[in-house]
């Protein structure tokens, strides 16, 4: 029988201490909803009590099917459990589990924490019951472990060992400072088991310093570990953590890993895998990695020569795995049989069926692939994508037409003579042979537009007043004043239905007016339940 090996995201907590990353409340729900539909067993949302944007993320729960984990610290020394403030925001969270960060290496105890080994061991028992005691799972971070280890085995030891005969469900070995090396972790992991800590309560938790943080996390499966922490598409502080993206492949196609484990990424999950990633970083507003293992453009990309020349004759000649078995593409095709796989998997996980021999399959398949060329990316907009398959494929409904618009903005001085910036936007649209014209002035000449666009829609009107722009993000595809640009919007509605459409043009008006029809559109078709459901989670 197969071990079950437990998957803990920390994007939302430990990825947000990534520079130049801060996310809203906005973006951790939707980050969430992608990790919980992925399947992750554990997603740790955050530090409530710390900032405002955790404090309410963690009002509700934001998940279905993962367990919600907050994150804090145990109790401060010569403070009790009921009279720590930070403990109590742990207890009070909307969490299905508390993931305590504890020190186990004795430096720290003495230089961060100013208090005694034996304080600090109380800290983490105490903190470990009121979880427990409050009807929640308790997870206990060992920062430091592997550095606290080499440096006093005993202490670090005890520090592990207390959290787990405290209650601890899991008991995380952390590589928090990302030094140590893989034969160090497997060591050192066997002397955590052999101290009294068993396997089936022992977690990783590695930072990539030496960019060894999924064999470090490997090495620790190897020893016993069952739970690995990691982040999507490995963001962290400094050089990033362990890249969930690549170790859960790597445990469910290895045969040195799929033979003796499980995830709850079955196949059928594991299909969406770069698509996951890649709307993750579209989330982010920056370019995937090409060169990722797995999820990444060029991963299955071979140049013309010996390599292609073999491709032609079997594929595994120079692949490791199936590309489509992560959902991604081979770059030289001998068939486009892989490629429709993909496709069809997609629409039909949208409710849309189609025939693999059907020739509009084909045109919608060559037109994605067009469109990409010049920059638009579906993996980050489910419902354009949704959208560009119901016109190719069938037919979509003509809501209305759009006979034009025009965009005017004007620099100049109030009456103080202050800069002031003023935009106008007017937008042409037929309704059942009806042209209506309405005007909207804004700050800014997107909003000025989206004002317009959405002001009088006859009557789809009422059908669009809860349609709100959550987000909106620019990006610059290639350089010069000439340079193509793509906008990616999120949308939401009154359901709490998000959904994500996007435009590319040398214009940044039209490619934002292209983002925004789609929205609009995909809004009356998933009131008439024409939509498919995925695009919209």
């Amino acid at each position: 029988m197969k071990e079950r090996i437990y998957l803990f995201d920390t994007t939302l907590r430990d990825g947000q201490q990534t520079p130049g990353i801060d996310f809203s409340v906005e973006d951790k729900i939707a980050i969430a909803a992608m990790l919980d539909e992925f399947g992750c067993d554990y997603i740790e949302g955050g530090y409530p009590g710390a900032n405002p944007t955790d404090t309410a993320f963690f009002s509700e729960k934001r998940t279905s099917q993962a367990s919600f984990v907050a994150f804090g610290m145990t109790k401060r020394a010569g403070v009790s459990v009921s009279n720590d403030p930070g403990l109590a925001g742990l207890l009070q969270a909307k969490s299905d589990a508390i993931c305590f960060v504890a020190k186990s290496w004795d430096y720290h105890v003495a230089v961060a924490l100013g208090c005694t080994n034996e304080e600090n061991l109380e800290c983490i028992a105490e903190s470990v019951k009121a979880a427990v005691g409050a009807g929640k799972e308790a997870i206990v971070d060992c920062e430091h472990f592997f550095d606290g280890f080499k440096a006093n085995p005993a202490y670090a030891l005890a520090c592990a060992k207390t959290a787990f005969d405290s209650g601890a469900r899991w008991v995380v070995l952390c590589d928090t400072n990302g030094g140590t090396q893989p034969p160090e972790v497997r060591a050192i992991v066997e002397a955590v088991i052999a101290a009294g800590v068993p396997g089936r309560c022992l977690g990783i938790h590695a930072h990539n310093d030496t960019g060894q943080a999924v064999a470090n996390s490997l090495a620790a499966v190897e020893a016993g570990v069952r739970q690995i922490q990691g982040t999507l598409n490995g963001i962290g502080e400094r050089c990033g953590n362990a890249n969930l993206v690549t170790l859960i492949p790597t445990l469910a196609l290895k045969s040195a890993y799929n033979t003796r484990f499980e995830t709850a990424i079955d196949e059928e999950r594991l299909l969406n895998l770069t698509r996951l990633s890649h709307a993750f970083d579209e989330l982010l507003n920056r370019s995937p990695d090409h060169q990722m293992p797995y999820v990444g453009a060029s991963a299955f990309a071979t140049k013309a020569g010996i390599h292609a020349s073999a491709l032609l004759k079997d594929p595994k000649t120079y692949e490791h795995v199936a590309p489509e078995s992560v959902g991604n593409f081979r770059k030289v095709m001998v068939s486009d049989q892989g490629g429709k796989a993909n496709f069809i998997n997609a629409l039909k996980r949208r409710g849309i069926t189609v025939a693999k021999d059907d020739p509009k399959l084909d045109l919608l398949i060559s037109i994605v692939k067009e469109r990409e060329s010049i920059g638009y990316a579906y993996e980050g907009a489910d419902a354009s994508f949704e959208l560009l398959a119901h016109r190719t494929l069938g037919t979509i409904p003509e809501f209305f037409t759009i006979e034009g618009f025009r965009v005017m903005i004007e620099r100049r001085f109030d009456s103080l003579g202050r800069v002031k910036i003023v935009s106008e936007a007017v937008v042409k649209i037929t309704i059942d042979g009806q042209t209506l014209m309405s005007v909207a002035d804004a700050e800014g000449p997107v909003n000025a537009l989206d004002l317009a666009l959405r002001k009088d829609f006859g009557k789809y009107q009422h059908e669009i007043d809860d349609l709100v722009l959550a987000d909106f993000k620019v990006r610059i595809l290639n350089g010069g004043t000439e340079a193509i640009t793509r906008v990616l919007i999120e949308s939401t509605d009154s359901d709490g239905v998000r959904w994500w459409t996007v435009g590319v043009s040398e214009n940044i008006i039209d490619a934002s007016f292209q983002a925004l029809m789609d929205s609009v559109i995909y809004k009356l078709m998933k009131n008439r339940q024409l939509a498919g459901k995925i695009a919209a989670e």
